[in-house]
């Protein structure tokens, strides 16, 4: 049995892969599971300099998910490169950085390091996050801004860049289609879609930034028919994501046309689910007699899939 996918010149061992924000930089995750077996980990987004975050209240359940209002806190590029990609490594990871600075300038040379940096398996462009006031949404939603921002980067390495994309546009697949136009080897669907909680006492929107994004399994539906019309339309490898919870949530996004996963608010409800996730998934394959994973990519666009 083969489960491994590949992403250009990449190739990850299975499709099974957490999702960048959730695990921060596997050090939490590691003490309860074997990183080294997924397919990948991708990072918290990072920019060149630190960055604190929003202030005020950064997270709140909602019914079947969470509403975060974090605002891209990492520990920059240069403790990235001392302290956390020698951890991930040491632990045998597949690392995929996010990438998530404020200008094309920035990402750019966020890119370039790390792309002549040893161990890094890919990039991922975060256009997508909409809790800060710079980048972020704002390149995920104009599409100028954001085929330039794809472009330059493509011109600067040869890594494989994978694209995160926003749903928080009329039509996804447009954008997908641009990406790969522009240069991208991949495209990451879904981000957190816009959201917002009111806080009755205060009589005020609850988060500073008044809207956050909402992810967990009440999106799962809405993410699964993004891949579903972004396969139909782009052929390149789509990583969904979206509320991803057990073997059928899986399995949904692939059957939809996604080449792999990313498990990602679930991590922090059961920090063993991409695990049992990949078990089930394997013993899935092994009672429908596939081979391969890309014998169900896909399946359910084929009118002769019953």
């Amino acid at each position: 049995m083969d489960l491994s996918v590949s992403i250009n010149n990449l190739k990850l061992k299975n499709p099974v892969t957490v999702a960048s924000g959730t695990v921060g930089y596997g050090e939490e995750l590691s003490k309860f599971i074997d990183i080294s077996k997924l397919g990948a980990v991708f990072t918290k987004g990072l920019s060149i300099k630190p960055r604190d975050g929003n202030k005020g209240p950064r997270l709140i359940e909602t019914p079947s998910g969470v509403l975060n209002s974090v605002g891209l806190e990492n520990v920059g590029i240069k403790r990235f490169l001392k302290e956390k990609l020698p951890f991930l490594l040491n632990k045998g990871a597949t690392v995929i950085p996010n990438i998530a600075g404020f200008s094309v300038d920035e990402n750019v040379e966020l890119c370039k390091i790390l792309s002549n940096t040893s161990g890094i398996a890919a990039l991922e462009l975060n256009v997508s996050c909409p809790n800060v006031k710079k980048g972020g949404i704002a390149f995920g939603r104009d599409i100028k801004i954001f085929s330039k921002l794809i472009e330059n980067v493509r011109k600067a390495v040869k890594s494989v860049i994978i694209v995160k994309l926003s749903p928080n546009v009329t039509d996804v697949s447009e954008f997908a289609y641009i990406a790969k136009e522009s240069g991208a080897d991949a495209v990451s669907v879904v981000n957190t879609f816009l959201g917002m909680k009111i806080d009755i006492e205060k009589k005020r929107p609850y988060f500073i930034n008044n809207v956050a994004g909402l992810s967990g399994p009440s999106i799962r539906p809405l993410a699964i028919r993004i891949v579903y019309e972004i396969y139909e339309r782009v052929d390149i490898p789509i990583i969904g994501i979206g509320g991803i919870a057990d073997l059928d949530d899986i399995l949904e996004f692939i059957m939809a046309g996604a080449s792999a996963i990313s498990i990602g608010t679930m991590n922090m409800v059961n920090p063993f689910t991409a695990i049992e996730c990949l078990d089930k998934l394997r013993e899935y394959m092994k009672i429908e007699n596939n081979n391969s994973i890309y014998d169900i990519i896909g399946i359910a666009h084929n009118d002769l899939a019953l």
